[in-house]
Parts: structure tokens; sequence; C-alpha cells
């Protein structure tokens, strides 16, 4: 990737330093990630603060990402020890299995409480990860109502609050939080390509360019169907990458006047494209990629 990124904004800073504050007012932790990149999507910080708390990992927009790589994080995730789902928050589906794990994890808080009386006392689970990880859209539909402010933009969700379910639940929703160092190049490119950096601190038109380019190393077939531009061989030329992005943005209809290439037009669309699954369902990290 060509575009050096660093955005730590100080509300990041601020939710780090209160989330271990607010860990003692719950039972359990649910930390989502994008199925998409389930190694990009986690912040290590998290994963020391959080310590031997019961947590849920959830690897949310599986909708979006290949079936079969999730399955197989899911797989690789329960074999280290935790305890992984598969979500697809906006139509509601793996929610029971969250659920029903939570009360797994917890059966013996819950049990303590009801040998002192308190009959029906919900489950509290913190819900963190990184920003557009689908924390609040994960809330809303757990609590079958909007509740959590959502939007397609990281830094939505600033300060925590409580949000109560219709299932014996009571969640806590958490800013998003990134690390000052995002890693990678390749780390820095799946976080953007996904939405997880605001798109105001990236080059667009890099991020698209390098976007098709890791895409057609791991779906080769996915471009050239989308876009109706013949497949490369060699995808490691950076002319070459740059001539078939502009051959599919003028595929696309982004052209000014002049038939010069509207660069930053076919960018948004085909992070659009992406973000919306209309390229396919793409995992850009795989098992097999650690």
């Amino acid at each position: 990737m060509s575009v050096e990124i660093n955005w730590f904004p100080g509300h990041m800073k601020k939710a780090l330093d209160e989330l271990s504050d607010r860990l003692k007012l719950v039972d359990i932790v649910f930390e989502t990630c994008d199925a998409r990149i389930p190694l990009s999507s986690r912040n290590p910080e998290l994963n020391r603060i959080i310590r031997d708390k019961r947590r849920i990992i959830v690897l949310n927009k599986a909708d979006l990402a290949d079936e079969i790589e999730t399955k197989k994080w899911i797989n690789e995730l329960n074999k280290s020890g935790a305890s992984a789902v598969a979500v697809d928050s906006i139509h509601k589906k793996g929610l029971i299995q969250i659920r029903n794990l939570s009360e797994q994890l917890c059966a013996e808080v819950l049990e303590r409480a009801r040998n002192k009386g308190r009959i029906g006392r919900p489950v509290r689970a913190m819900v963190v990860g990184i920003p557009n990880s689908g924390k609040s859209t994960l809330i809303n539909s757990m609590c079958n109502r909007k509740i959590a402010i959502t939007g397609d933009r990281p830094g939505v969700t600033r300060g925590f609050q409580w949000a109560k379910s219709d299932s014996n639940l009571e969640l806590m929703d958490m800013p998003g939080v990134l690390l000052p160092n995002l890693g990678s190049n390749r780390n820095k490119l799946c976080l953007a390509l996904t939405g997880a950096i605001k798109t105001q601190v990236t080059d667009s038109v890099s991020v698209s360019m390098d976007g098709m380019t890791m895409i057609q190393s791991l779906y080769p077939d996915y471009i050239s169907q989308r876009y109706g531009i013949p497949a490369e061989s060699d995808i490691s030329d950076v002319q070459n990458q740059y001539d078939r992005f502009l051959t599919a943005a003028r595929a696309k209809g982004c052209v000014l006047s002049g038939g010069r290439v509207d660069e930053e037009r076919f960018a948004a669309l085909f992070l659009d494209d992406f973000r919306s699954g209309r390229i396919g369902r793409i995992s850009l990290e795989k098992v097999l990629d650690k």
C-alpha cells in the first residue's frame, strides 16, 4: 500500500482508558470484529485489557465474507480457547447463538444470583471492537429496536450507553478503538477497505487500486466479472495495476470531459461495491495467512 495512515483520535484513547473501569460492571465481553479481516480488525490492546474476562468473539458482517473461510476462522479461534460466533447483525443471523453461549459462559454468575433470590437477573455484556465493526448494529438487532447510533463510517459511537434486550441481556456499547500503530501496510489496507479508517485520512484512489490487486490475488475472477475487464496474469507490476484501475473506471462510465478518467468517482464506486458485497463474498485474511 502506497499511503501511510496514522489515525488515533483523542476519543479513542479516552475509551481505552475507561474500558478497564467499566469491565467490573459486566459479566462478559462481546468483542466484534469484521469477518472479512479477523486479524486486522482485532485490537491487541483490548486483549490486554480484557484479560481473563469471559468473552465471545463476534465475527460480524459474515454475510459479506467468504463462508468457507469464516468457518475456518471459527474453528481456529475455538481451538485457541476462544468462543467465536459468525454473525450477520443486519439480518439477525447468529444472535441466538450469542444469547445461548452467553448464558452458558455466565452460568455460575446467574446461579449465584438465583441463590441470593435475584431471579431473572440479566447477563450484562460489554460490546467492544474497532470502529465500523458493527457494534451498534449488533446491539440494535439484539434489542429489536434502534437504541445505539449506527453509521457506515467509523467514530459514530463516542460515549458508553446501556441497552436492554428482550432476551435477558443488558448491553453496554463502547466507542470503537484502533491502535495508534495500525500494523503492516497490508493491515492498513484491510482496515481502509472495510471502512474502519475514515476516508478523509486515506487516499481513496490508492486504497481502491491496491484493493483491486489484493482481491484479484485472492479471488482471480471477481474483479473481471464485476467490471467487465480481461483477467490479468501479472498483477505484481504497478503500471499494470494502474492500467486495470483506469480500464475498470472507463467500463463503469467514470469519465470526465475530454476523456479523462474520474479516478475519485470510480474509487468511491469500487469501495462501495466491496463494502456492500456486490463484488462477491470476500475474506481478505485467511487462516493460512497467519
